[in-house]
């Protein structure tokens, strides 16, 4: 029962790591390092949670998680039924319910990724062809489909061979020139950096449990990190001033709704949270984090996700 105890153990730690990681105030100065300490933290969540049922479930056998599920595959094998092969076992009711629980946990995570995954494509699917239809090129906009829409707007539709840029006629109103750059140099970085698949773990956890609100707030501050990490990559590029400004025209004008499934650079009004940190981390930048502290970081991702794991193989 020691494995069992201390994935538990992982498991609620994950949860006071992630409250704890929401509320702190260096990811703003390391977005990168910070978007993988959340995948470690969702991932090892998952992993222990999983892990911890199963090791309290075939503890009667004695071989650690891995070799129990080696050992239980086995024995349903053998006797032709899975229920068959539990009866065969001497395990206690609560031991099933813990095992049936576990894989019940691992159907429903893996229904949520591929589910988030399948929406996602028939929703940019869709919404490629609409833009065949209303949007157009513009010589003064390369790189980018033109909407004749009245609200500001500007987002991309990532893809694997089919990636666009899309900006509407009323972005192009109220953004200068040198604004408009610095937009579409964060809307690029979306797209290089494949934020949409960073993001599909957490809009997974969210489908698969709609009723609990600390995914959808994992869920945003994830998308926070990610919004800065295309900033940072544009102000590598274009003044901070410019893109601060632009977020804030945005808001001003009124920002269009950004459709499902893709990523805008700002879809919120100006006076919110989120765009009021962003434009606040522009224009007052602060020390980015040191090698040593995104080194600190990173160790301790990858440490916390092999210490998971190296459990699973340790006997009961």
């Amino acid at each position: 029962m020691v494995s069992a105890a201390l994935l538990a153990t992982i498991a609620v730690g994950c949860l006071f790591a992630a409250a704890r990681l929401r509320r702190a105030s260096w990811p703003a100065r390391g977005p990168h390092a910070a978007v993988v300490a959340w995948q470690a933290l969702g991932l090892t969540w998952g992993i222990s949670t999983i892990g911890a049922l199963l090791a309290f479930g075939l503890a009667p056998y004695g071989r650690g998680v891995a070799g129990g599920l080696e050992s239980l595959t086995r024995d349903a094998l053998t006797h032709g039924l899975f229920l068959s092969g539990l009866a065969e076992t001497p395990f206690a009711a609560t031991q099933v319910a813990a095992i049936i629980a576990a894989f019940g946990l691992t159907l429903v995570l893996f229904w949520g990724l591929v589910a988030s995954f399948i929406q996602v494509l028939r929703t940019r699917r869709r919404h490629r062809h609409l833009l065949r239809l209303v949007a157009r090129d513009d010589p003064e906009v390369p790189g980018a489909r033109v909407l004749d829409h009245p609200a500001a707007a500007a987002y991309c539709l990532p893809g694997v061979l089919n990636s666009q840029i899309v900006i509407s006629v009323g972005a192009l109103e109220v953004l200068d020139r040198h604004e408009l750059a610095a937009v579409l140099a964060h809307e690029h970085a979306h797209l290089r950096q494949r934020h949409d698949l960073v993001l599909l773990p957490f809009s997974s956890l969210k489908r698969a449990f709609p009723r609990v609100g600390m995914m959808e707030t994992c869920y945003n501050a994830v998308a926070l990190l990610i919004e800065m990490c295309a900033d940072d990559q544009a102000r590598r590029e274009h003044s901070p001033k410019e893109l601060a400004m632009a977020l804030v025209r945005f808001g001003t004008a009124g920002t269009a709704p950004v459709p499902a499934g893709a990523l805008a650079a700002t879809a919120s009004a100006p006076e919110e949270p989120e765009v009021v940190t962003r434009v606040s981390r522009l224009l007052n930048p602060h020390a980015q984090l040191s090698r040593p502290e995104t080194a600190a970081v990173l160790t301790t991702a990858i440490t916390l996700m092999s210490t998971t794991l190296s459990l699973w193989h340790l006997p009961m």
